[in-house]
């Protein structure tokens, strides 16, 4: 008994000192950090978060990103100084006046529209079968067009907190800042009911659906599904959503492309694709953007709006129901295709030469990269580097021998995997960020002091043992 309780005070000691110092040396080489209260934060939970990169590119991010915007009748620019450009398409009634200007109120005529050149803090802009939806900085939503109909429209007026406007051909979607979504227009298919939606982070809407994108990067749409555009349960890790007329396009995120609904021209063959970082489609074509700037399309080919293999430079794209419009690097714009007529056969267009001379300004935004002791970020570096606005830019990290990479910190709302050492950061505003590093576990370290202390205890409870008998015998 004497000899268990000289064992305990010995072994007790040794375990509370082993569980103290190990843990703490297994934490801070495994990338768990201890909080103040010494609660533990593990971040290997971040692995199930999947995508959370901002690729909804027609989102605004606080900031007047230039981009384009292509309908059946009409192609609009947003300026990086929050004022528009447009040109008609077609004899479709456009809102868009002879010198380029854009119709304002709600009424207008092919005889006699209306226009106006004030329009300012405009920070994102769709178009669609006749009508322009603009969304202005404060979150309300101004739009022009086709008067026919008009009555149908009414209420978005009342929208408030909007963060993005999608325009199909025949109604408006409007998602507010707190995850829900509104709608007004032509409910004949149900495209408008939207009212039980949440957690939507982007919205797009087709001729006669509409389609919403979740924070679980899952899908949800309501409208005509003829052809099973609206059979989305199954698409899972999507970052961006694009409708055609009658199909819907989704963006994964690893890059990949899927496909569902009419595909008569072949605009749902996606499956190929890789590296895309956006997607735009219309009636009878699909584009994607590739991370190089380069495009790709897939789609009816005899109107030319699939002519984008020698496109480069590109950082934002849009489909109109016969063209195909990119946004350069530089500012400038480039577009393929034509116009249709009221049959929906194509004809040519002057409209596009005009596009093409257009130079709606340049953002860009500042990228400073910095690492913890114990390695480096070999891709693109370190220090301040300066991309154009929705630039997916390649991040690596090396960490130096005895060291492991652990997780990028700082401004990572839009990377990819911040716990992998080799991903991607889109650039939709000025972001910060560290590659943290920590010491690798050396578990033959640890297991020799773990016996070294049990040994030198053991020692000890040794000597106290031989100690005793030796007075015990003495006496």
């Amino acid at each position: 008994m004497k000899n268990r309780k000289i064992l305990l005070q010995v072994l007790l000691p040794t375990a509370l000192i082993l569980s103290l110092v190990v843990p703490a040396w297994v934490a801070g080489a495994s990338g768990v950090g201890l909080l103040p209260d010494k609660r533990p934060v593990d971040y290997s939970a971040a692995d199930s978060w999947g995508d959370v990169s901002a690729m909804a590119l027609n989102t605004p991010q606080g900031n007047v990103t230039p981009m384009v915007a292509a309908g059946n009748d009409r192609i609009v620019g947003l300026k990086s100084d929050g004022t528009l450009v447009a040109v008609r398409l077609s004899s479709f009634i456009c809102g868009v006046g002879p010198g380029g200007s854009v119709e304002s109120g709600t009424g207008g005529t092919a005889s006699s529209p209306l226009y106006v050149s004030d329009w300012t803090d405009i920070i994102q802009v769709a178009a669609g079968h006749a009508r322009t939806v603009c969304l202005k900085a404060d979150g309300n939503v101004v739009t022009v067009g086709f008067a026919a109909n008009e009555h149908l429209y009414s209420g978005f007026e009342s929208w408030t907190d909007i963060l993005q406007v999608a325009e199909g051909d025949h109604h408006i979607v409007g998602l507010k800042a707190d995850g829900t979504v509104v709608a007004v227009g032509d409910n004949d298919y149900g495209q408008c009911d939207v009212g039980g939606w949440t957690d939507i982070t982007q919205v797009a809407a087709g001729e006669y659906h509409t389609v919403g994108l979740r924070a679980d990067s899952t899908v949800v749409a309501v409208g005509w599904n003829e052809y099973g555009q609206c059979d989305l349960r199954d698409w899972r890790d999507i970052v961006q959503v694009a409708t055609g007329g009658d199909h819907t396009v989704g963006l994964k995120s690893d890059g990949t492309v899927v496909a569902a609904g009419y595909n008569c021209h072949g605009q749902c063959h996606v499956g190929d694709w890789t590296d895309i970082i956006q997607v735009a489609s219309r009636y009878i074509h699909t584009v994607g953007l590739k991370s190089d700037g380069t495009v790709v399309a897939a789609g009816e080919e005899k109107i030319g709006a699939c002519n984008v293999d020698d496109w480069t430079d590109i950082v934002q794209v849009a489909a109109g129901s016969s063209s195909t419009i990119g946004l350069k690097t530089d500012g400038t714009v480039v577009a393929t295709g034509g116009a249709l007529d009221y049959n929906f056969q194509p004809v040519e267009s002057a409209a596009l030469a005009r596009v093409v001379e257009w130079n709606l300004g340049v953002t860009r935004y500042d990228l400073t990269i910095s690492s913890s002791a114990g390695g480096s970020v070999a891709a693109p570096g370190e220090e301040i580097y300066t991309y154009t606005p929705r630039r997916a830019v390649n991040l690596v990290a090396e960490p130096e021998e005895g060291y492991r990479f652990v997780r990028w910190t700082g401004d990572t709302s839009t990377v990819s995997n911040v716990n992998a050492a080799s991903t991607t950061i889109a650039m939709h505003s000025d972001y910060s960020i560290t590659a943290d590093f920590r010491p690798q576990i050396n578990w033959v370290l640890i297991g020799s002091v773990i016996a070294a202390v049990i040994a030198g205890g053991l020692v000890i409870f040794f000597m106290r043992r031989r100690r005793k008998s030796s007075a015990d015998t003495s006496g």
